[in-house]
């Protein structure tokens, strides 16, 4: 007995989910690169970064830096997941791009311009991992693929 196997029909509702997800991939991979560069600044030079006086939130820029260099190996190996389109990697990058939002927001006294630009490359990571409902990666009907020889 033989079974067949139909390919799911390229819509324009699945072109727009798959070109969501790669945006999504891509720019949460860039946060994550960025936000490790920016970490390795914070803990290799603390001259490289403005402080201002009278500001609430005061943090050691060197622990300061490993925060956003965690977040950014973190970013960076979710935004993989997020090729495989895996069902975890989508919940996990809304969460860590929102700590990376949180983390860019506490920030915004050091390095006030990047951290802003940050804050809106994250929010765009958000906007696109919600958006694309979970069956329309695979195709119309909402079935994943079929796995298995």
């Amino acid at each position: 007995m033989t079974a067949s196997h139909t390919q799911p029909m390229h819509t324009a509702k699945h072109a727009w989910a798959t070109g969501l997800s790669a945006f999504a991939a891509v720019m949460l991979l860039i946060t994550g690169v960025l936000d490790i560069c920016r970490g390795i600044m914070a803990v290799a030079q603390d001259s490289v970064f403005v402080t201002t006086r009278n500001y609430v939130f005061q943090f050691d820029l060197t622990g300061w830096g490993w925060v956003h260099i965690a977040l950014g190996i973190a970013a960076v190996i979710i935004s993989l997941g997020l090729f495989q389109t895996a069902t975890w990697a989508r919940v996990a990058g809304v969460a860590v791009a929102g700590l990376v939002i949180i983390a860019n927001f506490l920030s915004l006294p050091y390095y006030p311009v990047w951290s802003v630009v940050m804050i809106a490359i994250s929010g765009f990571v958000i906007w696109a991992l919600c958006v694309v409902e979970r069956g329309s990666l695979f195709g119309p009907s909402g079935e994943s693929p079929p796995s298995g020889p």
